[in-house]
């Protein structure tokens, strides 16, 4: 896609998908669904860009880089959970995307067990870019659509490499958990 090479990865599970489009660029997104799927059973899929410094790729533009391995996910998946990283705070967990009941879902789990975050499930509260609900954003492609969360550093990396905090780890793979049932 317009000259980034992007290495993509996909481990088929349940059917409910944890996916980071920019493991690369959003530190610790990757590593966090890795963690979120072993412990959950869900497919996982992780974009990565192995060369230079990571480029910025909006959501509803990546399909393309991922072409099959996107497709073959979203074709396996029935609900998706995508992780992204955003630099507004230090605080709130915006989680925008199609399927507002699973916000919801994600948003009680991450409130009570990473209470140090703000889980902002309204979507008049999360800015428009945070939003995920563009229709070609791989998050509502799956048959029931999906959230899209957006976490600050402290929420993606305990400060060592991009090694996820434990209660956020614990607190999504509470949620997902959930949605699988």
């Amino acid at each position: 896609m317009g000259g980034v090479e992007f290495l993509v990865s996909f481990v088929p599970g349940s059917d409910v998908g944890v996916l980071a489009l920019h493991g690369s660029r959003e530190g610790g997104t990757g590593e966090l669904v890795g963690e979120v799927a072993a412990r959950t059973g869900a497919s996982a899929l992780v974009f990565t860009q192995p060369e230079g410094r990571p480029v910025h790729i909006s959501s509803h533009r990546i399909g393309g880089a991922g072409g099959a391995l996107l497709g073959r996910f979203l074709g396996h998946v029935r609900l998706t959970v995508s992780l992204h990283g955003h630099g507004r705070d230090d605080r709130s967990l915006f989680l925008g995307g199609g399927n507002r009941w699973a916000a919801g879902v994600l948003g009680a789990s991450l409130g009570v067990l990473a209470p140090e975050f703000v889980a902002v499930t309204d979507l008049d509260g999360i800015p428009a870019g945070l939003r995920g609900l563009h229709s070609r954003n791989p998050v509502n492609l799956a048959v029931q659509g999906g959230v899209q969360v957006e976490l600050p550093v402290a929420a993606r990396t305990d400060g060592a490499a991009d090694v996820p905090p434990a209660r956020v780890v614990r607190a999504l793979t509470d949620g997902v958990r959930q949605l699988a049932r």
